[in-house]
C-alpha cells in the first residue's frame, strides 16, 4: 500500500480511502465487517463515514456497524485513520441539523458513541452553513480538538471561496483550520479543477474525492449493459446516463481496453495522478470490489493516457484553474 501526507499535515493515509456509504442499505453488516476487516489485511488505513449514512434518519445506521466491527477487536482502532461528518439532519428538532455550535458538539458526543470509540481522526463538514458563522463553527471544532475528541477537521462539498474564508477565520484564531476538501471529482465531472483544487493547494487542504467512477458510469458501463447486468449498472439513472454519453463512453472503453486495465481502475488512477489527490474513495459493496479497486494502484499513466483522456473527457471551459479556464 503506498501511503501520503493528508494535506499539510504529518498525518499518513492509504492512497485509497474505504468509503462506506453503501454499509447498511447495500451491504449486510456481516458484509460491511468483512470489507472492513480486508481493507486491513491490505494495509489500507483511511476510512470514511458519515453521521447520516444508513438512510434512517437519526439513526446512524453506518457508524455503528463500524463501531460494532472496531469493538471486536481492540487493536482495530489505533490501525485505522477514521473519519466522519457532521451537517446532516439527524432529529425533528430544528437545532438538529447545519454548523452551530450547539449542534457540532452535540452531533459529535453521538458519533463517538456510535462509533465506539474516544476520539475521531478527521471530522468534517458535511456541507458549508450560509447561516453559521466561521468564528462560531471554529469554537465549536477547537473545543472538540482541545478535548481530545477530535484530531483535524475537514471540509466536503465547500465551494473554493468558502475554503478560503474558513481558512481566514482559523488563522485568526491561530487554528490549524480545515487539512481536507471532499469533493465530487472524476472524468466526467471535472468542475472541481476551476476553483476548489486551486484553493486547497494553496491552503495545503488534500482532497479526497468522492463519486470517482461518476456514479458507476466510468466502470465500464456499456459494457456491462450489453451482457446482460442486473446490478448497479443496470439501473434506470445509470443506463440513462450511459445513453446520453454514449459516444464519449465508447471511446473511454475502448481507450481503457487498448490500455489493457478496466475502466474502474483507469478513472482511480487518473484521479491519484492528481497532484493535490489524497486519495479517492472507494465505495465497495463486496470484498471483490475492494480487491479490484487495489489494481489501481500500480498504474502509471504516461503523458500521451493523460492527453488522450484530455480528448475524451475535456476540462471545464480552456482547462486549467479560474479565471484562465474562460477568460486571458
Amino acid at each position: 500500500m503506498e501511503y501520503t501526507n493528508l494535506g499539510r499535515t504529518a498525518l499518513r493515509v492509504s492512497r485509497l480511502c474505504l468509503g462506506t456509504m453503501n454499509f447498511g442499505p447495500n451491504t449486510s453488516e456481516i458484509d460491511s465487517h468483512r470489507i472492513m476487516s480486508r481493507a486491513l489485511d491490505l494495509d489500507l488505513n483511511f476510512f470514511d463515514t458519515a453521521n447520516v449514512y444508513g438512510k434512517k434518519r437519526g439513526e446512524g445506521v453506518t457508524e455503528n456497524i463500524i463501531g460494532n466491527w472496531l469493538a471486536q477487536d481492540s487493536g482495530r482502532r489505533d490501525r485505522v485513520v477514521l473519519a466522519t461528518k457532521v451537517y446532516g439532519t439527524m432529529g425533528d428538532g430544528p437545532n438538529d441539523r447545519g454548523l452551530s455550535a450547539r449542534h457540532i458538539v452535540s452531533a459529535c458526543e453521538a458519533s463517538l458513541r456510535r462509533l465506539r470509540t474516544d476520539h475521531i481522526d478527521l471530522y468534517q463538514m458535511h456541507h458549508v452553513d450560509r447561516s453559521a458563522p466561521w468564528d462560531e463553527v471554529w469554537q465549536a471544532m477547537d473545543l472538540l480538538v482541545g478535548q481530545g475528541k477530535v484530531r483535524y477537521v475537514g471540509s466536503s462539498n465547500f465551494a473554493g471561496w468558502h475554503i478560503g474564508a474558513a481558512q481566514a477565520a482559523a488563522e485568526r484564531r491561530q487554528s490549524l483550520g480545515l487539512v481536507s476538501e471532499q469533493c465530487v471529482y472524476n472524468l466526467m465531472n471535472r468542475h472541481a479543477e476551476l476553483e476548489v483544487i486551486p484553493a486547497a493547494k494553496y491552503y495545503g487542504l488534500g482532497v479526497v474525492p468522492w463519486s470517482p467512477l461518476a456514479g458507476g458510469v466510468l466502470s465500464g458501463v456499456l459494457a456491462k449493459i450489453e451482457a446482460g447486468a442486473t446490478g448497479r449498472s443496470a439501473a434506470e439513472t445509470v443506463r440513462d446516463k450511459a445513453q446520453a454519453y454514449r459516444d464519449q463512453l465508447l471511446s473511454w472503453e475502448d481507450f481503457c481496453r487498448e490500455l489493457g486495465y478496466e475502466p474502474a481502475q483507469v478513472a482511480l488512477a487518473w484521479l491519484l495522478a492528481q497532484p493535490v489527490v489524497t486519495g479517492p474513495i472507494i465505495g465497495p459493496r463486496t470484498v471483490e470490489q475492494l480487491e479490484a479497486s487495489m489494481s489501481s494502484l500500480d498504474i502509471d499513466l504516461d503523458d500521451a493516457a493523460t492527453a488522450r483522456l484530455d480528448e475524451i473527457f475535456p476540462p471545464v471551459g480552456n482547462g486549467g484553474p479560474a479565471p484562465e479556464a474562460w477568460a486571458w
